[in-house]
């Protein structure tokens, strides 16, 4: 597995998540880890990046102050703490990672792990 995800699950309107991904060690040379999601019928939409040299982070406008993307270097593991979460916000996340460019687009990540389900109940 290539990115494994973890931490999905169901919660309440203004409930907290974490997610976890943990690349495999060949990701550590790449640009940068994302998160990015998906709900029904939409497309794909970018959550959160950072960087792994300097840990810079963007975010979305609708997750700013409420979502943190944050890396554990001894771990290897990438992290989005999910605050204050909405009925908007459940969707499937996915880790992803990006060689290139650094972009909010997500057909420009390189690679994506299975997904892991976030329900927001209202």
């Amino acid at each position: 597995v290539l990115l494994a995800e973890s931490g999905g699950g169901l919660v309440q309107t203004g409930g907290s998540l974490r997610l976890s991904c943990v690349p495999s060690a060949s990701f550590l040379s790449l640009n940068a880890m994302g998160w990015l999601y998906s709900a029904p019928g939409k497309e794909s939409e970018f959550v959160a990046r950072i960087t792994w040299s300097g840990g810079h982070t963007v975010y979305a406008d609708s997750v700013k102050g409420r979502f943190t993307i944050s890396r554990d270097d001894a771990k290897h593991t990438v992290y989005l703490q999910m605050n204050s979460l909405k009925p908007e916000d459940t969707a499937v996340y996915y880790c992803a990672a990006i060689r290139g460019l650094l972009t909010t687009t997500p057909a420009y990540y390189n690679y994506w792990g299975q997904g892991t389900q976030v329900t927001v109940s209202s």
